[in-house]
């Protein structure tokens, strides 16, 4: 059975930083990526940023390029967000996903419905 579990998060003010980090259990495909999607009330799930794991290769959305900073342990199957330069309208529920890569692809989806298997999600708040 696959689990993903979040952690980090949290209340942050205009311009600061936050850490997000995420454990995946029991998943056992090699070639797969992994990453952060978040969704606000009203809005539609939109990534943040996923990473593959055979090339360790980043990709982020648009809203969030030279800000956050993805990164991945193949080993102990875990994937982290760095939060930075945040805005209220980083404001959202955000949530782990993990999903696996097709022989012929070499990069990362970055549409939610690719990835098989998601967190609880962790919320992040951030005030004026």
């Amino acid at each position: 059975q696959v689990e993903l579990v979040e952690s980090g998060g949290g209340s942050v003010q205009t311009g600061g930083s936050v850490s997000l980090s995420c454990v995946a259990s029991g998943y056992h495909v090699s070639r797969n990526c992994m990453g952060w999607f978040r969704q606000a009330p009203g809005k539609e799930r939109e990534v943040v940023a996923v990473i593959f794991s055979t090339t360790g290769q980043p990709l982020y959305g648009d809203s969030v390029k030279g800000r956050f900073t993805i990164s991945r342990d193949n080993a102990e199957n875990t994937v982290s967000l760095q939060l930075g330069s945040l805005k209220p309208e980083d404001t959202a529920m955000y949530y782990c996903a993990a999903g696996a890569v097709r022989w012929y692809e070499t990069s990362c989806a970055l549409t939610a419905n690719e990835y098989d298997y998601w967190g609880q999600g962790t919320q992040v708040t951030v005030s004026t």
